[in-house]
């Protein structure tokens, strides 16, 4: 290795690890820390995120970027290309934070911070207006951050870049536009079924120390590593990746109904089966996450309803879940189980929502993101765009706005941009699985018999092993043949819910 392309890894590395640091801090925060702890820990992340700016951003790290470059283009990279992507990815990086300075860094690192301690407080108390003064600071924030990153097009597109490189908001409002027109007449059309599936077994008591028990069995059974791996509970469910043999999940248990915390720990084990079977060769740099946070979201939602709620999936898993609460699923079968975990019925709120409809709420925070940011929507009167938007898409209301507005955890992040991502993973999964199907006999045969291991090794070879190496749509390109699109997603939705809701395809 070439003395300066030396000195370049461990700089990397030293942020890598800074960044991880603060990853821990994240997660005692969210899982076990005292509320009187949450001033010093705020004065702990922000030093963290300055420290991790200052190392990203320096003159000296992009002198380091470039011998490094130099270095690499003189050598032959025998590790498959990994130092010259390495390189790629850090100038990419190197050139986005250098456009945010210090002060910035820290301000929006401080607002966010104290942002989400309200936000906790006002969503438990369904009061906006506590949150209100918060939002309009961090959208005022995201409006400077889009600014200084600069764009070509919309404002959003500078945010939607953060989390799905090369993505703009025309190509994104395209296909969710195809999604919703496809969507909204099938939604329709169930509606006027509404005896044809019941959900009734999954509203009754389940005891939490059952739930957990089988949360941790079906995790494993899916292929997450709890030898590398942790379920924490939470009350907004989230993956975090300290290293490939450190990924942990959290859900959150509801003691009358089975769904969220059985769907949220699928979900968050997808996220964890990604990150533990990332390159061993990319640790500590920058190629360790995701391809982005779409392709990271695939592979949740692959496994939380393309596998998890899937008809086979329950024929094979529905015994073991059955022995866990005998009084209350005694007198049910697979098949009811699969019919009820697979109703269709608009809901209020987003992590809790259907397979069919979650695309819809995404829709909508895509669009009250991007008025708000450009000023055509004021803070003040996002509740009632909110209520208005989900009664258009969905026909519910919520009752407050606990249920509504202040529901998602990610406005006080701000995070504005990661929205989308939601969606764009159920496409990409839509679109891999199709792929998988078709590339490996071992896929379906393994499906069919409640099996993922044919599935998995598909994805390793795919997807998880590359980690950051592929841009997201060169990827979904490599792995499926076509860039992506809505089709293979309405394919699967037309095919499914015509079968549960006696529908013509």
């Amino acid at each position: 290795m070439h003395d300066a392309y030396r000195r370049l890894l461990a700089h990397v590395n030293t942020v890598h690890d800074l960044g991880k640091a603060a990853a821990v801090l994240r997660w005692d925060r969210e899982t076990h820390m005292p509320k009187a702890g949450d001033p010093a820990r705020i004065e702990q992340l922000t030093t963290l995120r300055r420290l991790i700016h200052e190392r990203s951003t320096s003159d000296a790290y992009g002198d380091l970027i470039e011998a490094g470059a130099a270095a690499v283009a003189d050598t032959d990279d025998g590790a498959d290309g990994l130092a010259a992507d390495l390189v790629r990815v850090l100038r990419y990086d190197f050139d986005r934070a250098r456009r945010l300075p210090e002060d910035f860094v820290v301000r929006m690192a401080e607002t966010s911070a104290r942002a989400r301690t309200v936000w906790e407080s006002a969503r438990a108390e369904a009061d906006f207006a506590r949150f209100r003064p918060w939002l309009e600071r961090l959208v005022d924030l995201q409006r400077e951050m889009a600014e200084r990153y600069g764009h070509a097009g919309e404002p959003y597109d500078a945010l939607l870049e953060g989390y799905e490189q090369g993505a703009t908001t025309a190509a994104v409002r395209a296909v969710f536009d195809a999604v919703k027109r496809e969507t909204v007449p099938l939604v329709q059309a169930i509606a006027e079924r509404p005896g044809a599936v019941d959900d009734a077994v999954l509203r009754q008591p389940f005891p939490v120390d059952g739930q957990q028990a089988f949360a941790r069995h079906i995790a494993s059974q899916v292929g997450y590593d709890f030898e590398r791996g942790h379920l924490g509970t939470v009350v907004h469910p989230f993956a975090t990746s300290f290293g490939r043999d450190d990924v942990r999940i959290t859900t959150r248990w509801y003691p009358d109904d089975l769904r969220p915390a059985l769907f949220g720990t699928l979900h968050e084990a997808g996220h964890g089966i990604y990150e533990q079977n990332t390159h061993p060769a990319l640790a500590r740099t920058p190629l360790a996450g995701g391809a982005s946070s779409g392709i990271h979201e695939s592979q949740s939602r692959m496994v939380e309803n393309l596998v998890g709620r899937s008809r086979p999936f329950w024929r094979a898993h529905f015994p073991a879940l059955q022995r866990h609460f005998p009084a209350q699923l005694g007198a049910c079968d697979a098949e009811r189980f699969y019919r009820a975990v697979n109703k269709v019925q608009p809901s209020l709120i987003r992590v809790e929502a259907d397979e069919l409809t979650y695309n819809l709420h995404i829709v909508l925070r895509f669009e009250l993101e991007q008025a708000m940011l450009g000023g055509d929507l004021a803070v003040g009167d996002l509740p009632a765009a909110w209520n208005d938007g989900l009664r258009n898409l969905l026909g519910v209301v919520p009752p407050s706005d606990r249920e509504g507005v202040l529901q998602d955890v990610h406005w006080s992040g701000p995070s504005f941009g990661y929205f989308p991502t939601y969606a764009l993973g159920n496409l990409y999964a839509a679109q891999l699985m199709e792929a998988a199907r078709a590339q490996s006999p071992a896929v379906d045969a393994d499906l069919e018999a409640g099996q993922t291991g044919g599935l998995l090794a598909w994805l390793h070879d795919q997807v998880h092993r590359h980690g950051r190496r592929l841009p997201p749509a060169e990827l979904v390109q490599r792995a499926t043949g076509a860039p992506l699109g809505h089709t293979a997603f309405v394919r699967y939705a037309r095919a499914k819910f015509a079968d549960l809701y006696g529908l013509h395809a």
